[in-house]
């Protein structure tokens, strides 16, 4: 759970530094000038999908209550964030087959987070959260018995006069 909670907190910084990190990659390991085109065309890409990603996680219900991603969102968001730093390092000769799977993560990762938001955002029962992130479903509210109006019936006697 600790993982999971330190990675919701990491979901916001990394849509600032993971961008950052391409600048730095590319400077520090001296990549070529053609590579400065590709940082400039990625960068605002990883940054706006990063803070679409956060967005979607932090909308979620479960994840707002325990403050923690899905173990899903970690295993693909997570995964995406690591292919990026290895984006960075430039100096790797398979960089388009890195750079062509991250581009496939980043797309599965967005689409297994609206999933996610899809099938939580369904009405599909109450389940409550008490202030320690434990889920409990309520008791259905006690109705009160509802008693059918009785038919009435008139009954008159004969020789009876009426009083109208």
């Amino acid at each position: 759970m600790a993982l999971r909670r330190g990675f919701y907190r990491w979901l916001i910084p990394a849509a600032f530094v993971l961008p950052l990190w391409l600048f730095v990659g590319w400077i520090v390991f001296g990549a070529n000038p053609l590579s400065l085109l590709w940082v400039l065309l990625s960068a605002p890409i990883v940054l706006i999908g990063q803070l679409i990603l956060t967005l979607l996680v932090r909308a979620r219900p479960t994840a707002r209550a325990e403050q923690a991603v899905s173990w899903t969102d970690l295993a693909l968001i997570g995964g995406w964030n690591v292919l990026i730093v290895a984006l960075g390092i430039f100096s790797n000769p398979w960089w388009w087959a890195l750079f062509a799977l991250t581009v496939v993560v980043g797309f599965v990762a967005l689409v297994a987070a609206f999933q996610q938001l899809w099938r939580e955002a369904r009405p599909a029962g109450s389940l409550l959260r008490t202030p320690a992130g434990v889920g409990y479903v309520p008791a259905p509210a006690a109705r009160p018995e509802t008693v059918p109006d009785a038919e009435v019936i008139v009954v008159r006697e004969n020789g009876a006069s009426s009083a109208s």
